[in-house]
């Protein structure tokens, strides 16, 4: 497939600036691949289509408040610092991005108040930079968390608000790590959670950090040129175990966002189970693939021409998925990482 066959049109009033006041009231698609009807829902009556000895599979990554802003010493020019991996955690070495990019160069240092700076020790790319934080500065990603703001997607167009640091986590959230929310995540409430759990489904945790790849365009028109970047991921060994037992008995396995999707679908064995692991992934997964672990998607609606949407085309189906999206905006579903959500059964 090419680039060119996910392009649509995406007007700016589709792409939701808040997400619903209660996570659940999110309105819900519903594609069924069989018959290929569309039914429209609210999120919480996603247990509907769960049955006993099911299993939902969840990211829990959590993100940082990845965007700190300082000052470079000396001349006082205001910097953005974007951080977005930590690359040695005892020398305090972190991969960021800085902005303005051509005041900041390899020795100069930048304040961010009285018990953190860091200083940049090498150039990656244009914009990116390799820096070390300060020895004495102890968790950094406390200190980060305390002082960045949240790294809201750059389509959503408004300033950050306090309120976006729980509004962009989900309430599985707990490993540190990530740049952007896996948004399919954000949907649930502990209120929903029991539910699914009441009628016997297994809640099953993984981790997929999501990085600012999630946000880079496609440049290729062959798609089987396209490289994803590299992203750190973790299938422990109960997930595995439950995944496997609901392959076996051939029970439903609903993974919970493309993040989710590509981290189960790295991990399988030559017989086509979930193995546990954990390392990085830069798997690519655009039509035709064959699923191996994901039996339902759940997702949200996505940008043109991305690679979420193109997942999801994968599991859905491309005319299918296409034909959805066209209905979703004439019928006013909200789009991107604070709209609605979608299920692929």
């Amino acid at each position: 497939m090419k680039l060119s066959d996910f392009k649509y049109n995406m007007p700016k009033t589709a792409i939701a600036k808040y997400p619903e006041k209660k996570r659940d009231k999110a309105k819900l698609m519903v594609l069924n691949r069989k018959t290929q009807e569309i039914e429209h829902k609210t999120f919480k009556d996603i247990v509907d289509y769960m049955s006993k000895g099911d299993v939902l599979v969840v990211n829990e990554t959590k993100v940082m408040q990845a965007r700190l802003y300082g000052k470079k010493e000396r001349t006082n020019a205001k910097i953005e610092v974007f951080v977005l991996r930590e690359l040695n955690r005892e020398e305090n070495i972190w991969d960021v991005i800085v902005d303005p990019a051509r005041k900041v160069r390899i020795g100069n240092r930048i304040y961010f108040n009285e018990n953190l700076w860091c200083e940049v020790i090498d150039n990656t790319t244009s914009r990116g930079r390799t820096v070390r934080f300060n020895d004495d500065a102890g968790d950094i990603y406390k200190a980060i968390e305390k002082i960045g703001q949240t790294p809201l997607p750059p389509y959503i167009k408004r300033d950050v608000e306090p309120a976006d640091r729980e509004y962009y986590q989900t309430i599985f959230a707990k490993e540190d790590g990530s740049v952007a929310a896996p948004t399919a995540g954000l949907h649930f409430t502990p209120e929903l959670i029991k539910k699914i759990k009441k009628k016997g489904i297994k809640v099953v945790p993984v981790i997929l950090h999501i990085g600012l790849g999630t946000f880079r365009p496609v440049e290729v028109e062959d798609l089987t040129k396209h490289r994803m970047d590299s992203e750190y991921f973790e299938i422990p060994e109960e997930t595995a175990e439950e995944i496997n037992k609901a392959l076996e008995s051939k029970k439903n396995i609903f993974v919970v966002g493309t993040s989710t999707a590509r981290a189960v679908e790295s991990s399988v064995t030559a017989e086509g189970f979930c193995k546990p692991n954990f390392g990085w992934t830069d798997k690519f997964i655009f039509p035709p693939y064959d699923f191996k672990i994901t039996k339902k998607l759940v997702t949200n609606f996505h940008q043109p021409e991305s690679t979420l949407l193109m997942l999801s085309a994968a599991f859905a189906g491309y005319d299918f998925i296409m034909k959805s999206y066209k209905k979703a905006l004439k019928d006013g579903y909200r789009f991107l990482s604070y709209g609605d959500a979608m299920l692929i059964v």
